[in-house]
């Protein structure tokens, strides 16, 4: 790619089209504009005049006219920043705009609007950002797995060409660290997960066991198998925010929910505040507190300390809140004993990754101890028993198995007293 010096000027605003439930072309909901240094929103006099117009987040959002700052410490309302790209995403935008890769990269400071502006259109939940308030031109391209996993690793190696960038527009914003790219089969959408040469162990196939294993304790996740490509494993995740009928689902992430913004939303997030918030805003509480008990856990049984506030989702339909399927269960390697989980799993701040800690916290989700001590014996009973047969299905060797079971997964620590 050529690089260039100089960017265009940031942009000062952009539209927020949103997909409204059940539908399926997008409507104008609003604008998002600079303020010093953040960002304010606005909804359209149109959108607020439709019947079916619903908030983007009423406790961020309330559908009402004139500008709405963001709240204190946040740059930008949680719900519209949900839709930006991560860090992977934002790579691909700084190479295609400037040629600069790898450490050059950080030298490049984009804006959050450029970032929004730049990604691709078939983002995570049901919003997109034009620069129109016309015209809803989807940034798309068109490429087949092999194309973009060609581009993915050309990003790698630091020799991504001008053709291969356009390719990777669409995975741009689907969130995480890791490189992705988005494919379809039929109706069906599916995040594609890249292994790469630099990988110290196989990562896809990890988190692939972690997707079994949640499947086989009763816990609802999305679909997802281990394919070939380039002679390399990807991992295939079906898009649950796809209902595969042409309609896209809202959603917010648990970083929005609890009104933080990156760096504070890691340090304070908390999975009580969270079911708080969810109970509020569900059309049901009944099980809900159950339900999120048993995904702490799981990432404790499985050593997945990897369960930050954005790793939380819910669906928003302009009045509830409904947990989405859980992604993202792949535990990191793993040398020592004592870790934390990302959240707080009592109302008393305990972090600690363990079962114990778990069931200390048993009140807080609704639970008695017993009730705890019997969630946390079914799942280690069946992590084990339905062990080689999730390993078998995320086609894990001998010897990735012996280096997760015992270590990464029921490593002792998770049952200290």
């Amino acid at each position: 790619m050529t690089s260039r010096s100089d960017l265009s000027p940031r942009p000062e605003g952009a539209f927020v089209w949103a997909w409204l439930p059940g539908a399926t072309a997008p409507v104008v909901a609003g604008r998002v504009s600079r303020d010093g240094d953040d960002y304010r929103f606005a909804y359209g006099s149109s959108y607020l005049a439709r019947p079916d117009a619903i908030s983007l987040f009423a406790p961020e959002l309330p559908l009402r006219p004139g500008w709405i700052p963001p709240h204190d410490g946040m740059k930008m309302a949680g719900c519209l920043w949900d839709a930006s790209p991560d860090s992977w995403g934002q790579r691909v935008i700084i190479a295609r705009l400037t040629g600069r890769e790898g450490s050059d990269a950080s030298t490049v400071d984009l804006d959050r609007l450029t970032f929004l502006l730049e990604s691709g259109s078939n983002r995570i939940g049901g919003l997109d950002f034009q620069r129109s308030s016309s015209d809803h031109e989807p940034r798309t391209v068109s490429a087949s797995l092999e194309e973009l996993h060609d581009a993915a690793q050309a990003l790698q190696a630091g020799e991504l060409r001008e053709d291969l960038a356009r390719a990777l527009v669409d995975g741009t914003a689907v969130g995480g660290a890791r490189p992705k790219v988005l494919v379809a089969e039929g109706n069906r959408e599916y995040i594609a997960k890249l292994s790469t040469s630099t990988d110290p162990y196989p990562v896809v196939k990890v988190e692939a066991v972690g997707m079994e294993l949640a499947r086989r304790v009763g816990i609802v996740v999305p679909a997802t198998k281990v394919i070939r490509s380039l002679g390399r494993d990807v991992l295939l995740v079906e898009r649950f925010d796809r209902p595969g009928d042409g309609t896209r689902r809202m959603m917010v992430s648990a970083l929005t929910m609890l009104g933080f913004d990156d760096f504070l939303g890691a340090r304070y997030s908390s999975y009580p505040d969270l079911l708080d918030i969810l109970r509020k805003f569900a059309r049901s509480a009944s099980g809900l507190g159950r339900m999120l008990f048993e995904r702490i856990v799981f990432n404790v049984a499985i050593g997945n300390t990897d369960d930050h506030a954005r790793n939380h989702a819910a669906f928003w339909d302009g009045k509830h809140l409904e947990l989405t399927p859980a992604y993202d269960l792949a535990p990191p390697p793993r040398s020592g004993t004592e870790v934390n989980q990302a959240m707080e799993i009592g109302r008393d701040g305990d972090r600690r990754s363990r079962f114990a800690t778990c069931i200390a916290a048993a009140e807080a989700y609704g639970l008695t101890r017993q009730a705890a001590r019997d969630i946390v014996d079914r799942q280690v009973t069946t992590i084990r028993e339905v062990w080689e047969d999730a390993a078998d299905v995320a086609q894990l060797t001998r010897l990735d198995r012996a280096a997760l079971l015992g270590r990464q997964i029921l490593n002792d620590y998770a049952f200290f007293e």
